[in-house]
């Protein structure tokens, strides 16, 4: 198991660049004020990851926030990601221009597809790969793949993806899944990894959280680098974005992680599958 300890605690992706295993996601943060404050907030408490999205429509926020901060960009991991209306080759290359424009950096540390859209990911991937070429980005992943989007990448590109972020909490473990990235050496992240909330209510999360004088939110978020997944709990409340980074000071065992996994029921927080969702792009 790996040694997670800190808040700059990383992973080694497969391209050898270091990724932070806690960060801080910033979906429906409000661009402006809201957003910028919950990410100097994140960075004042440690945090040295973020992760954003073109479309969350506030990537000028977080880039203001960071240039704030006083952190060198270099000690800061960050991750944006691709929407849907701009896969393709072409259309990709000018959707990154303009994310790293709005977040005003020189490099993205980690540029996701954010959705699978029909075959249009693979070009997408093209020219994923000659922006890693090129040095624009350090790492390149997808978001939402399952093990066949997965396996096509790899049969047909010379880069294979270094992340895939996905909806992960104890209700949708996805097994299948993160055991095939984890085979493939593809870093699991879980987005959503509180399901908004809705897993705070648990009876079996609660009873493990008296037992280490943890929080809820905690415990799961315990269970996620427990199994050696990348996890981005959202807030923008200062006290929530510090209780989440309380998470180094204790383990779970193995029969309480499998109990955790025990609870899987195949709940997803939207009724995006991306095996089944049609986002009229095709």
């Amino acid at each position: 198991m790996a040694e997670i300890t800190s808040l700059t605690s990383c992973t080694t992706l497969n391209n050898g660049v270091k990724m932070p295993w806690v960060g801080l996601g910033v979906w429906e943060s409000k661009e402006g004020g809201e957003v910028e404050h919950a990410v100097r907030s994140a960075i004042e408490l440690g945090y040295r990851h973020i992760d954003t999205a073109a479309a969350y429509g506030n990537e000028r926020g977080v880039g203001q926030a960071i240039k704030e901060s006083g952190v060198r960009r270099e000690d800061l991991f960050l991750t944006t990601k691709l929407w849907n209306n701009s896969n393709g080759y072409e259309p990709a290359l000018r959707a990154f221009e303009e994310s790293r424009k709005k977040l005003g950096v020189d490099y993205i540390d980690l540029y996701l597809i954010h959705w699978v859209i029909g075959e249009k990911y693979l070009e997408s991937w093209r020219a994923f790969e000659k922006l890693l070429h090129d040095g624009y980005v350090r790492a390149i992943g997808v978001s939402n793949f399952e093990p066949h989007h997965l396996q096509r990448i790899i049969d047909q590109f010379e880069t294979k993806p270094a992340v895939n972020q996905i909806e992960f909490h104890p209700y949708l473990t996805q097994r299948e899944l993160y055991q095939y990235c984890r085979s493939h050496q593809i870093q699991v992240e879980a987005w959503s990894p509180l399901m908004r909330g809705a897993m705070l209510t648990e009876p079996t999360i609660h009873r493990m959280a008296e037992k280490y004088g943890k929080t809820p939110a905690q415990v799961i978020l315990r269970w996620d680098l427990d199994q050696e997944v990348v996890t981005i709990p959202k807030s923008v409340h200062r006290d929530r974005i510090e209780e989440n980074s309380k998470v180094f000071d204790f383990h779970l065992t193995e029969d309480e992680i499998a109990q955790i996994n025990g609870l899987h029921r195949n709940q997803r927080s939207f009724s995006y599958d991306p095996n089944h969702v049609d986002w009229g792009l095709n």
